[in-house]
């Protein structure tokens, strides 16, 4: 997330330039025009500021995993980039491009920089540039995405600026894998899941959200976030194991959506009204334009979120947190709203904690205080809304991604591996300094 208006006005709360989750979503980076910060998202009621900088308008900052390597970007010097090992203190290199720099993509083996129109992928282990994508169709936001899985390593950029084109590229073979058409227009927004084997996209009109096969590209999901009007999709998560999705744009309101196969043999066994509905919309689709064909076997939203605020950039994640699924959404105003989700019945997700990126979560109350005379609603506690009762229990393993093991299709999580926190790498033999000529 990038903020469009970036000078804090005098005597208010700072707007953030720039905020991102780290791959696994345990950590927060935000940055204002005096410095960033980089915060520890693994509790609900407490959000630990594990480092501050003073580095002056910065745009980007991103952090690999949970180790002490972070890549910062500054308005002052946009063509530069300088990686840090920020618990040291010290400056591991740098590195100068033809052009602005747009984006920066991390895993555990490759390092991507995303200018206008070129791409330069680095080896992250001592940063020596592997491959460059010259001309490149133009993207001006920068738009890519990397996968987090260091064995599924595959990078997405817009194969057009004029249609929804996504050319999926090998970062450790480097070579190109697929093109996807997945959309009319051009995109928005693009994301990996964490096995790497799922993309999801969206386009400038953001009102459908289509999720493909990787690499085959071959078409999984489709949703529809809405018909009414056109929005700015500014945000795309899978949770861990990559059964929902969750979207934000400039509106009001968040989506996420389920991604589940609808199997037809359990509504033959059991049939139901609902069921011999679904079956007559389908048999209808066919003798229909196929716009609107399509539009009825798209799926809807399976839980939303409505926040505080319309009209305002932010980003969200899907993660769980106290072995229970959440979803994080941080605003350019400087706040983070953390929402309990329900896996089994979805609806409208609740809201149990919003903490300050910047100033005290007390200044925050005191200044709710003071521009409202209705009384506040507290949100509810933590534990109040763990001991709400749903219609099944909340299974404490996921399917999908470890970032120890690598992915393998239906490897299991155990349980162990979230009660220990997050992996730390060894930044002492992954991240030496490297001297740059």
């Amino acid at each position: 997330m990038e903020s469009g208006e970036g000078a804090d006005g005098p005597g208010g709360p700072p707007v953030l330039c720039c905020a991102s989750f780290n791959q696994d979503s345990t950590s927060l980076a935000v940055g204002i025009k005096t410095g960033y910060r980089l915060f520890s998202v693994t509790l609900v009621d407490k959000l630990d500021c594990i480092h501050e900088s003073k580095t002056q308008d910065v745009f980007i900052v991103e952090r690999l995993f949970s180790s002490s390597l972070v890549v910062v970007v500054s308005q002052s010097v946009p063509r530069r980039m300088n990686v840090y090992h920020f618990k040291k203190g010290t400056e591991i290199c740098n590195y100068s491009y033809s052009n602005n720099i747009l984006a920066v993509r991390l895993n555990r083996q490759r390092l991507v920089v995303c200018l206008e129109e070129s791409i330069y992928i680095h080896n992250i282990k001592n940063m020596k540039l592997l491959q460059t994508l010259l001309n490149t169709p133009s993207n001006p936001s920068g738009l890519c995405a990397l996968s987090i899985n260091h064995s599924n390593s595959f990078l997405a950029y817009p194969g057009s600026d004029t249609i929804g084109e996504i050319i999926v590229y090998d970062a450790n073979n480097l070579s190109t894998v697929n093109m996807i058409p997945a959309h009319d227009s051009p995109l928005a927004a693009i994301t990996f899941s964490a096995s790497g084997t799922k993309l999801a996209s969206a386009s400038e009109r953001g009102t459908v959200i289509r999720v493909f096969s990787i690499p085959e590209g071959l078409r999984l999901f489709e949703f529809r976030r809405g018909m009414k009007r056109y929005v700015n999709i500014s945000s795309l998560s899978f949770s861990p194991d990559a059964q929902f999705l969750c979207a934000s744009s400039n509106t009001e309101t968040v989506h996420i959506f389920k991604l589940e196969q609808h199997s037809l043999s359990g509504e033959e066994e059991n049939p139901s009204w609902s069921a011999y509905v679904g079956k007559m919309f389908t048999a209808a689709s066919s003798y229909l334009p196929a716009q609107v064909s399509g539009m009825m076997s798209q799926d809807r939203a399976f839980a939303t979120v409505r926040l505080q605020m319309a009209g305002q950039r932010n980003v969200c994640a899907l993660a769980i947190i106290q072995r229970l699924p959440c979803l994080l959404v941080a605003s350019s105003d400087g706040q983070l709203f953390i929402y309990n989700v329900d896996p089994q019945d979805g609806g409208e997700c609740t809201l149990v904690q919003k903490h300050r990126l910047f100033g005290s979560d007390e200044e925050q109350e005191e200044t709710e205080k003071s521009e409202t005379t209705e009384p506040p609603q507290p949100c509810q506690s933590y534990a109040a809304t763990v001991a709400i009762p749903s219609s099944g229990p909340v299974t404490a393993t996921l399917t999908g991604y470890s970032e120890d093991g690598g992915a393998k299709k239906g490897e299991v999580i155990p349980e162990h591996e979230f009660a220990a926190g997050p992996v730390c790498l060894d930044d002492e033999t992954e991240f030496p300094p490297v001297s740059i000529r």
